[in-house]
């Protein structure tokens, strides 16, 4: 173990000595695991009966990460998964930042500010949302890292197997949603014509609309489909090429934006396109299709919330590369969290430590704002983060050590 791995260890040492980390509902059937400062593996098939081992354990065997079964099992400890005898499994949905676009590119809490939007937007358009849970069945906890858990526990899912979880994976995600059951033609026929080879009708096949009293999809895609309108409408052939790129080829723009401005307000009453054109028709139908529909869906970790035997993160115990507890919070403290503020451990105290910055760095931790460069001094608590996200080393280079970077 080297210096900053010494440094980790003591600090998790004295949290898990005056801390002990929240169990989960009927814990006693709960496989736990832990990784360790010391080892390169996870020591599962554990399981505690009480809260006071738990502790004893942790406070003894100071574990870097912390873990237990989102599943319940007649026999937890069990050494192989098939003799634990799984008995049904919470319904899990994992965000982490890791799979944000230019993620590379962002600070720390850049990230997390936009890992926090997309758990909104999951929690509240899908979760207490499209699929009815309520809030006291919807467990949100920070991970301590770089995203967001939510734990649903209700009776009716715990027995969901892992294809049934996946079809929630697909509504979430909008994977396979069929464009024609959204917006299904509606044929009508529009004249007769009579030829030598007999009486032809006409017909004319037009779009509809989601009806105003839908739910799900087809409601989300109406209200998508008001604002692409209104954005047809408000902007310049050049902006609706940007905002909407299936249709940056197009030629039509100019009499799609002609005919909406005349037709939107009866469109949406009567739920029909049918006052448009085919062309227009066709540019909306495209844009819903392949610009709106994946941006109105939500963000979900197909093989964590398939997953009926995940181990995930244990509620208030402290991330081996942050420092920071895994901590549980409410819908309505979602809105607002900083991890940097709120997920800081109180055992952590404000003693300087000496750090050396591998690279600068900016950031606000526990109100306070710090500029860091170089070899300095900071509190405690920010010398764990910085160490633990592998963004600082503990203590001064030496001259030689110096040298030895430089070149």
């Amino acid at each position: 173990m080297d210096g900053n791995g010494r440094f980790l260890y003591k600090a998790f040492r004295r949290y898990y000595q005056k801390c002990t980390p929240s169990l989960p509902d009927r814990f006693t059937r709960r496989e736990f695991g832990f990784m360790f400062f010391d080892k390169s593996y996870v020591q599962r098939h554990l399981s505690f009966k009480s809260p006071e081992e738990l502790g004893r354990f942790m406070a003894h065997q100071v574990p870097s990460h912390s873990y237990y079964s989102t599943s319940y099992y007649r026999k937890p400890d069990a050494p192989t998964m098939d003799a634990k005898e799984w008995m049904g499994a919470e319904l899990i949905f994992d965000l982490d930042a890791d799979h944000l676009e230019g993620a590379k590119d962002m600070t720390y809490s850049e990230m997390l500010a936009q890992i926090r939007s997309e758990m909104i937007g999951l929690v509240d358009n899908f979760l207490l949302g499209d699929l009815g849970f309520s809030e006291e069945q919807v467990h949100i906890t920070f991970s301590g890292g770089r995203g967001y858990h939510a734990h649903v526990r209700r009776p009716d899912i715990m027995s969901l197997g892992t294809s049934e979880r996946r079809e929630l994976v697909d509504y979430i995600t909008c994977s396979g949603l069929n464009i024609d059951w959204v917006f299904p033609y509606h044929a009508v026929a529009t004249s007769k014509v009579s030829t030598a080879g007999g009486t032809y009708t006409n017909v004319s096949k037009d779009r509809l609309l989601p009806p105003k009293e839908c739910g799900g999809w087809r409601r989300r895609m109406r209200k998508g489909l008001e604002k692409v309108v209104d954005d047809i409408c408000a902007m310049d052939v050049k902006d609706v090429k940007k905002a909407y790129p299936s249709v940056k080829g197009s030629q039509a723009i100019p009499k799609a934006k002609d005919e909406l401005a005349a037709s939107r307000a009866i469109m949406f009453e009567k739920d029909s396109m049918a006052f448009l054109s085919k062309s227009t028709q066709d540019i909306l139908v495209k844009i819903m299709k392949e610009d709106v529909a994946h941006r109105l869906s939500g963000e979900v970790d197909e093989p964590v919330t398939a997953d009926i035997k995940r181990l995930i993160r244990l509620p208030g115990s402290v991330h081996g590369k942050s420092g920071l507890r895994v901590t549980p919070i409410t819908r309505d403290e979602l809105t607002g969290f900083d991890p940097l503020q709120y997920a800081v451990p109180e055992v952590y105290t404000d003693d300087p430590v000496k750090v050396t910055m591998r690279k600068d760095a900016s950031l606000n931790m526990k109100g306070q704002d710090f500029v860091l460069s170089g070899e300095t001094e900071v509190p405690e608590f920010l010398a764990i983060f910085l160490v633990g996200r592998k963004m600082a080393d503990i203590g001064f280079l030496s001259e030689k050590e110096g040298k030895e970077k430089l070149f």
